[in-house]
């Protein structure tokens, strides 16, 4: 390996990580470890629970959709736990990218910037048009609409009732909900915690309310047989049918890595930041459990492979007026989740640019809200016109491998680490190393191998494009580079 191409693999010094941690540099520590919970709610609970556990029952795993929840909570522990203590160690906005910076270095870390941004960005704009979709509908059931080449992504062809149609402009409810939620980040984490929490509580009670009502009306004859027979094909039903939903309803726990991205804001991270991340993931897989379970003990699963799985369990229990307490629940879980992924997608950013890996100028902090601006709102508009003007389902796969690709990374960064540096301090350590840190790597490539080939074309469009900002702007104006060429910092590889 030559020295030029070594510089590409440079890793930042931990000591220089750690010192970074002590100063929030213009951002403002404010918030605790229940604030960091409920951001974590607010990004895993949302579409997944009122829409992929009727998928995973319906085609998959039957009433055993209960046990896919179950190991797919179990496989995102891995990941959490992996995140729990590189969170203690290095507690800075970066989260994966960071971490990566420590272990692999700089051009991997910035690769992994763009995975995170691939998850959140994709993962936000898809929400934000499920958003509209179901605030249409719930407007909808008192009168209120909108006019139909407003309520689509551009191009679209809608079908109207009268037997003529439409060609959407754009789907305006998705850019407007995604420019509101930009202002309540503008507005500083104390805002964005406040206005998160209050969501988490509306949609929770949702949920809660389906489970406590939902269990008096269950028809235990729904759940036999609890493993329904296998079809002959490997995922349709029997054993393999837990699995082959595990896989599906994995998707739903996507969301709790965002907490990791508030490190600079937080009280005190090596306390609060494991807490945030460990006990959202806890109660929201204890959540999917229970919600699974009552709903294929309230329909049976045949009748749930829909796009609105929930509604078809509360019309089986005769309580239309519970039908518009859902479409709030699922507003508010939705709401929440875009929330929280922008939040996520500054506070990335904001940490590349301040290594020179983009212009620093875009991280220029509010004097009044200590929050940056300039990033907020060119990361809101790029969500709002991709969620407003593109068919956004369609690459949910490409956020996906996205996600996978970054826990991968963390559970190797886990391993590296401990071995590395084992006296660095840890305000949380992983249990069963290196077993839980392999079994993460292991399972996230698995998955990833599943994926599409046209996943993986799009995904090498997006490596591509990221990789010339680097080459022709970031390997330029790296602080890391700066600090090793002005003999600052002594050059670390992996």
């Amino acid at each position: 390996m030559t020295m030029s191409f070594k510089r590409y693999f440079t890793r930042k010094p931990i000591d220089e990580l750690v010192k970074e941690a002590n100063s929030s540099d213009g951002l403002e520590r404010s918030l605790g470890a229940f604030q960091l919970i409920m951001l974590g709610i607010g990004a895993i609970i949302g579409a997944g629970i009122f829409v992929l556990a009727g998928t995973a029952a319906g085609h998959y795993a039957g009433p055993a959709v209960v046990i896919s929840f179950a190991l797919s909570g179990l496989a995102c522990a891995c990941a959490g736990l992996c995140y729990a203590e590189l969170s203690s160690a290095i507690p800075i906005s970066g989260s994966s990218y960071t971490y990566t910076y420590a272990t692999l270095g700089e051009l991997v870390a910035w690769i992994i910037s763009g995975m995170i941004l691939l998850t959140y960005i994709l993962g936000a704009s898809a929400v934000a048009s499920g958003w509209s979709d179901y605030m249409l509908s719930f407007l909808g059931d008192y009168g209120i609409t909108l006019a139909p080449q407003y309520t689509c992504p551009t191009g679209n062809a809608l079908s109207l009732p009268d037997g003529s149609s439409v060609t959407c402009i754009l789907n305006l409810p998705a850019a407007i909900i995604v420019g509101l939620l930009a202002i309540v980040v503008f507005l500083g984490s104390d805002a964005s915690a406040t206005i998160n929490t209050i969501i988490v509580v509306i949609k929770m009670t949702v949920l809660l309310g389906f489970i406590a009502i939902g269990a008096t009306k269950v028809d235990v004859n729904n759940w036999i047989p609890f493993i329904p027979e296998n079809t002959g094909k490997f995922g349709e039903f029997g054993i393999s049918g837990i699995i082959g939903g595990a896989g599906v309803v994995f998707l739903a726990f996507t969301g709790f890595d965002a907490v990791a991205t508030a490190a600079q804001e937080a009280k005190n991270p090596q306390r609060d930041l494991p807490i945030g991340i460990l006990g959202s993931l806890f109660i929201s897989t204890i959540t999917y459990i229970l919600v699974s379970g009552v709903l294929t003990g309230v329909a049976n699963y045949t009748e749930l492979g829909v796009g609105s799985p929930i509604a078809v369990a509360v019309d089986k229990m005769n309580m239309p007026w519970f039908s518009t307490v859902i479409k709030i629940g699922a507003v508010a879980g939705l709401t929440s989740v875009i929330l929280v992924l922008i939040y996520g997608v500054v506070r990335v950013l904001y940490t590349v640019t301040h290594d020179g890996l983009l212009p620093k100028a875009l991280a220029k902090c509010h004097k009044k809200y200590h929050t940056p601006h300039i990033l907020t709102f060119l990361a809101a508009g790029v969500i709002a016109i991709l969620g407003s003007t593109l068919q956004i389902n369609k690459l949910v796969e490409l956020a996906n491998f996205g996600a996978m690709v970054t826990f991968a990374i963390v559970c190797f960064g886990t391993l590296y680490l401990r071995y590395k540096y084992p006296d660095l301090p840890r305000g949380f350590r992983c249990p069963l190393v290196p077993w839980i840190p392999l079994a993460g790597v292991i399972l996230f490539v698995q998955i990833i191998a599943g994926l599409s080939l046209t996943t993986f074309i799009y995904a090498g469009i997006w490596i591509a494009f990221i990789l010339v900002i680097y080459f022709a702007y970031g390997q330029f104006n790296s602080n890391l580079q700066k600090s090793i060429n002005e003999g600052k910092l002594k050059e670390e590889v992996l």
